[in-house]
């Protein structure tokens, strides 16, 4: 008989994820926190949103906080590249190598 301890993010009564590990349930539960304060902002911004959208925006900003606080220090963003291009990039530079010259 095997035991297996899960870890179970909860929200309002709602389970939102489960995780195998305290760090990763922690980090989890850390960003949802942070996607909560950020959506309290977006309802008060000028801008037209639906719900829906202000929590998708507020999640996805949660995501990126490390860039985010970069930007907002006024540091330089990192452009973001979609994995497709990465994959792209890395094959296209394979091929691409200069060859050795033999003396």
């Amino acid at each position: 008989m095997a035991v297996e301890i899960k870890y179970v993010v909860m929200r309002g009564g709602v389970e939102k994820m489960t995780f195998t590990s305290k760090k990763e349930a922690d980090a989890y539960d850390k960003l949802l926190d942070t996607a909560d304060e950020l959506l309290q902002l977006l309802v008060g911004a000028p801008v037209e949103l639906a719900p829906e959208q202000q929590e998708s925006l507020a999640f996805y900003l949660a995501q990126q906080r490390d860039l985010l606080q970069t930007v907002l220090r006024g540091g330089k963003a990192q452009p973001l590249v979609p994995e497709a291009d990465k994959e792209a990039n890395q094959e296209k530079s394979a091929k691409e190598k200069p060859l050795k010259s033999v003396a």
